[in-house]
């Protein structure tokens, strides 16, 4: 059973930085694309960042900012946000791609299982 654990979320000044985990199960994150998704208050959910097995992508808000890594060996994917603005807050999502070694692109359409979600909230 796919299962995917977000963390690390919270309350943050303008500028600052956190590190979201996303903690697999049920599945290996190397033989699965896995994206960060970020819904703002009152808007859809978008695609932040994805990686899959032959490329890494950010979404232009976001480039030079964040970074998605991946730990095989711990089975986690990370989301490394740095000089985080105001409109960085919301609820942000992990998903892992509908089957193995399945990518289209960084969109929803691309994903098949998610996570609960883990609130960031950028204000001073």
């Amino acid at each position: 059973q796919v299962q995917l654990v977000e963390f690390g979320g919270g309350l943050v000044q303008p500028g600052g930085s956190l590190r979201l985990s996303c903690a697999a199960s049920g599945f290996t994150v190397d033989s699965y694309a896995i994206g960060w998704f970020h819904q703002a208050p009152g808007k859809e959910r978008e695609g932040v960042s994805c990686i899959s097995s032959s490329d890494v992508t950010y979404v232009d808000s976001v480039k030079g900012r964040f970074t998605i890594a991946r730990d095989n060996a711990l089975n986690m994917v990370y989301l490394q946000m740095n000089s985080l603005k105001p409109e960085d807050t919301g609820v942000y999502y992990c998903a892992a791609a509908q089957h193995p070694d399945y990518y289209r692109d960084c969109s929803i359409a691309t994903f098949g299982f998610w996570g609960q979600g883990t609130q960031v909230t950028v204000s001073s």
